[in-house]
């Protein structure tokens, strides 16, 4: 049983499965999905309904038009933003339950500005030299189930 709460922030994600997918992630977790800003697709979308099977009863999701508005609303709490541009391990962070975790539109990522606002926040997963990045589910997967296991 899992007894920590985190929250998961999708900034304009761009692909309905990883979208269902990390939201039956969020389901079986217990965390908050947060959609922010332009959705790249409906969230009537057949793929986002495929993906999130039926877990779509058991996943809280919330819509921001944009970031301020939901940092705003949570003004104490820690917000670390996912990126590969930072040298900043994941690994080396002490999470506390609450805390936010944002990723990027799969293509392109978070805006350089909002990564260099908050760059002690700027964290990343590891991977080979040479390689773009992992699959957005992967990450908030990764991310999130090391926030849990930290957190008993």
């Amino acid at each position: 049983m899992i007894n920590s709460k985190f929250n998961i922030v999708l900034y304009e994600p761009e692909i309905p499965q990883n979208t269902g997918n990390i939201a039956r992630l969020c389901a079986c977790s217990g965390a908050d999905l947060y959609l922010v800003g332009k959705l790249g697709f409906s969230l009537s979308d057949k793929y986002l309904k495929r993906a999130g099977l039926d877990y779509w009863d058991s996943v809280n999701i919330n819509k921001y038009n944009n970031l301020d508005d939901l940092l705003n609303e949570f003004p104490n709490s820690d917000f670390y933003y996912l990126t590969t541009k930072s040298k900043n391990k994941y690994t080396g962070c002490n999470f506390k339950e609450g805390d936010f975790f944002v990723f990027g539109p799969e293509t392109r990522g978070l805006p350089e500005s909002l990564l260099k606002k908050y760059a002690d926040k700027a964290i990343t997963i590891p991977m080979a030299d040479g390689q773009r990045s992992l699959n957005l589910s992967n990450s908030v997967a990764i991310v999130l189930y090391e926030a849990i296991r930290q957190n008993g």
